[in-house]
């Protein structure tokens, strides 16, 4: 069995650690060459260390995930891209996948999982969680609108999207605050941030606004 050399790129530190942790039970088929956490971490890693997958987080300090590929995908083709992300909204796994990705797994992947799917997008292969690959099928088949939800979602920032998809899912602030590392403070600032850039008044009006634009 082929063990694949890996880079993880995230910017929250406990996220890679506890990536780290779930590939180290699998030493015979996996090997995490080094991590990054912003942009020009992940270039200057990915560049040093050569590894056949990259897992990478679609938002990052310094430009995101698609800068990352931008910057080394076509000087270093032998390396493929396996976003991992909280996101699972169309417009995210769309943009990655059209940025260069070789397939798009949500953070909800268990270990065995994830450990399965690097050795796949290293052999070539395009790999999506189950849910994901119908928005990939939809764009390309030209039934989502990519231009218009961008143009929506141009208002916000990328901390404010994660924040606004998980608040139209019904989560709790404590629960967002959890899942995102930060305080529940700083979600109640981006929820009244989101609601006031869209014009919303709202939870309510704010999940149907997400699910009209299919980013749920």
């Amino acid at each position: 069995m082929t063990r694949r050399s890996v880079v993880v790129v995230d910017d929250h530190a406990m996220f890679r650690t506890g990536v780290k942790a779930e590939l180290a039970a699998h030493p015979d088929r996996v090997e995490v060459l080094g991590e990054a956490e912003d942009v020009d971490q992940a270039v200057a890693a990915v560049t040093r260390l050569r590894p056949e997958v990259v897992l990478l987080d679609v938002h990052l300090p310094g430009g995101g995930g698609a800068e990352v590929m931008r910057r080394v995908g076509a000087r270093q083709p032998e390396t493929r891209f396996l976003a991992l992300s909280v996101s699972d909204a169309a417009e995210d796994v769309i943009g990655t996948i059209r940025a260069g990705a070789r397939g798009y797994v949500t953070k909800t992947i268990t270990g065995p999982e994830l450990v399965s799917a690097i050795d796949r997008v290293a052999g070539g292969d395009a790999v999506f969680s189950p849910r994901l690959a119908g928005f990939v099928l939809d764009a390309f088949a030209g039934s989502i609108e990519v231009a218009q939800v961008d143009e929506d979602l141009d208002r916000l920032t990328e901390r404010e999207r994660e924040v606004m998809r998980l608040i139209a899912r019904g989560y709790a602030y404590k629960e967002v605050a959890s899942a995102l590392f930060i305080s529940i403070k700083t979600v109640e600032t981006h929820v009244s941030s989101v609601l006031r850039k869209l014009q919303l008044s709202s939870r309510h009006e704010l999940t149907r606004w997400a699910t009209d634009r299919r980013l749920l």
